[in-house]
C-alpha cells in the first residue's frame, strides 16, 4: 500500500461514497419517520393490535410510503424474517394480469414461518392496468385469510374503487420543512458535514417536500467539497433562487420583456433548467413574491395555460416567452 493509499484509508471514507444515504438512513421502525404525526400513531396501533387490514398509501414521491411498509413489516415479524414474508412488487414495471396471477398467487400460497399472514407490497399500484387490479382484487379475497397487501399509489383515483373499499387508506402529504430540516442536519452531523444555514434552507427548497430528494441532494453536494452552502445546493440540484424567479416576473410585470426574456435564457441556458422546472418553481413561490396580488393571479393563470400546452407538446421556451409576452402586454394595456 502506497503512503498516499495508507493516508487516506487513515482519513476514513470520502463523504457519499460508500453508501447510497437514502438507503442508509431509511427509518427502520414507524417511531423514526418524520413528518407524519397523524399517520405514525395509526399504524402504530394495528401493529400493537395484530390487527392489520389491507392498506393504501398514497400520496407524491418521497414522502414515506415505501419507507412506512417496510417499517409496518420489520414491526410485524422478527428482523431476520422480515424480508421472507415481505414481498416488493414494483407495478410500474410489471403492470400485467400475470404478475398478480403468477407472482402473487406463488408469494400468498408460500409457507408462512410461523406467523398468520405475509403482507405483499405493490409499489405504484395505479400504474396496474385495469384488467390487473380487478384480479388483484380477486386475489385479495382469495387470500384474505393469510395475507395482507399494501399498496403505494400516486393518485388514489387511479384505483378501482373494488381495491379502494377494502383497505384502510392513508394519505401522506408533501412533507413540511421542519422535518426535511431535522433529517438534513441530523444525517449531516453523523457524516460529519459542514452544513450552513443558507444551506439547509436551499436543500429544504429544492426539495419541496420530498425527502428523498433532500438526502440524495445533500449527499451529491457533500462531495464537492468541504462545506455544503446555498451556491452548491443550487448549483447541484439545478433549481434557481427564488428570487432569480421573481425578479423575472418582475421585469415581465413592469413590462420590460427584454430583461424578463434574459432572465429565463439564463435559467434555461446557463442554469441548466427545464421549462417543467421553471413552471414548478413559479408556482411554488407565486404567492411570496412581492407582487401585487392581481398580478399573482394573472401569472397563474398563465401558468396553469402553459403548463397545459408544454404538456401538449408544445415546445418549452416559445411557450415560457410567450407567457412572460402577455404579462408584459397586459400591464402596458
Amino acid at each position: 500500500m502506497s503512503e498516499a493509499e495508507a493516508d487516506a484509508e487513515a482519513a476514513g471514507p470520502t463523504p457519499g461514497k460508500t453508501e447510497v444515504w437514502i438507503e442508509k438512513y431509511r427509518p427502520e421502525r414507524l417511531d423514526e419517520i418524520k413528518g407524519h404525526e397523524n399517520i405514525v400513531p395509526r399504524l402504530k396501533r394495528y401493529v400493537e393490535q395484530d390487527d392489520l387490514p389491507h392498506l393504501m398509501f398514497a400520496g407524491p414521491a418521497g414522502t414515506g410510503k415505501t419507507t412506512a411498509a417496510q417499517a409496518i413489516a420489520r414491526e410485524v415479524y422478527d428482523d431476520d424474517d422480515w424480508r421472507e414474508n415481505f414481498l416488493e412488487l414494483n407495478a410500474s414495471d410489471q403492470r400485467g394480469i400475470d404478475v398478480v396471477r403468477d407472482r402473487i398467487k406463488d408469494f400468498a400460497r408460500s409457507s408462512f414461518g410461523g406467523y398468520d399472514h405475509r403482507i405483499i407490497f405493490l409499489d405504484e399500484a395505479d400504474a396496474l392496468t385495469s384488467d390487473a387490479q380487478s384480479a388483484l382484487r380477486r386475489t385479495m379475497e382469495q387470500f384474505s385469510n393469510n395475507t395482507r397487501f399494501i399498496l403505494s399509489c400516486n393518485y388514489s383515483s387511479q384505483i378501482i374503487d373494488p381495491i379502494q373499499s377494502r383497505c384502510a387508506v392513508f394519505r401522506f402529504t408533501e412533507l413540511g420543512e421542519d422535518a426535511i430540516e431535522a433529517q438534513v442536519r441530523e444525517i449531516a452531523a453523523t457524516e460529519g458535514i459542514d452544513v450552513t444555514d443558507d444551506g439547509v434552507d436551499a436543500l429544504v427548497y429544492a426539495a419541496d417536500g420530498d425527502m428523498r430528494k433532500a438526502i440524495n441532494a445533500l449527499q451529491a453536494a457533500a462531495v464537492m467539497g468541504e462545506t455544503v452552502d446555498e451556491e452548491t445546493v443550487f448549483a447541484i440540484t439545478a433549481t434557481a433562487r427564488p428570487e432569480e424567479v421573481e425578479a423575472m416576473v418582475e421585469y415581465a410585470i413592469d413590462g420590460d420583456f427584454t430583461a424578463a426574456r434574459a432572465a429565463l435564457e439564463d435559467l434555461l441556458t446557463d442554469r441548466g433548467l427545464a421549462g417543467g422546472d421553471v413552471i414548478d418553481q413559479l408556482h411554488r413561490s407565486a404567492w411570496e413574491f412581492d407582487i401585487p396580488e392581481q398580478a399573482t393571479v394573472r401569472l397563474l393563470e398563465r401558468l396553469g395555460e402553459v403548463d397545459y400546452r408544454i404538456t401538449e407538446g408544445a415546445n418549452e421556451r416559445l411557450q415560457l416567452e410567450a407567457m412572460l409576452a402577455s404579462l408584459a402586454l397586459e400591464d402596458e394595456a
